[in-house]
């Protein structure tokens, strides 16, 4: 059976997964190798947000990029997981304000843009985690996941604790980061790092998910 190893981990707990409503945001280097380990772990209600297209570039990192360069991205991934729900739209800080996200256990963010990741922090902190930056680093062992005040290494991080503190945000929610100081300006990345925070991610989520008393 396709999840039979699955199950054997987590037992009457697997029909939790099964159930879990996850709002996935922003499917490229992190959020794809996310999307991959939900799906291969049972989940099945799972709604991906993403507007960007394939180009080149992203072959290097983005899982199945290479199947399907100039496409939209959320249009080419439900090829590949046909269950999701897709909505191709842009994340920025409107955008969070304008959706509804009552009807998800989790929103999982794996968005670039500052403004949008202070809205979700303030709007659904209590079912958010949230990715900080994965690029220009080469160590997947210095990536780790805690409370957003306790987080350190991360110029982008900082910036978000910082502007949080400025709206007076003072709320506890989960993150993933490196430890590891950035090697270069530019916006070099390595599959190893960005893959293994969106694994990191999926981890959590389903973490969370067993934890619940009932989904």
């Amino acid at each position: 059976m396709r999840y039979e190893r699955i199950k054997s981990l987590f037992g009457d707990d697997f029909s939790k997964l099964q159930n879990a409503k996850i709002l996935l945001l922003g499917v490229g280097g992190v959020g794809g190798h996310c999307l991959d380990c939900l799906s291969r772990s049972g989940v099945k209600n799972i709604t991906i947000v993403d507007f960007d297209t394939y180009d080149e570039t992203n072959q290097n990192r983005q899982i199945h990029s290479e199947l399907h360069e100039g496409e939209i991205k959320v249009e080419a991934l439900q090829k590949h997981y046909p269950h999701v729900e897709i909505i191709n739209a842009k994340i920025d800080e409107q955008w969070v304000r304008d959706f509804d996200f009552d009807e998800y256990d989790l929103v999982l963010d794996a968005i670039d843009d500052i403004k949008a990741k202070l809205a979700l922090a303030q709007k659904c902190y209590k079912k958010l985690i949230s990715s900080f930056g994965s690029a220009k680093r080469l160590d997947p062992t210095k990536v780790q996941i805690g409370d957003i005040w306790k987080s350190y290494g991360d110029k982008f991080g900082s910036k978000i604790r910082y502007e949080l503190r400025k709206r007076g945000f003072n709320k506890k929610y989960r993150v993933i980061f490196s430890s590891e100081e950035a090697i270069v300006k530019d916006k070099g990345s390595f599959v190893g790092v960005t893959a293994t925070f969106g694994l990191v991610m999926c981890s959590e989520a389903i973490r969370k998910i067993k934890e619940t008393k009932s989904v």
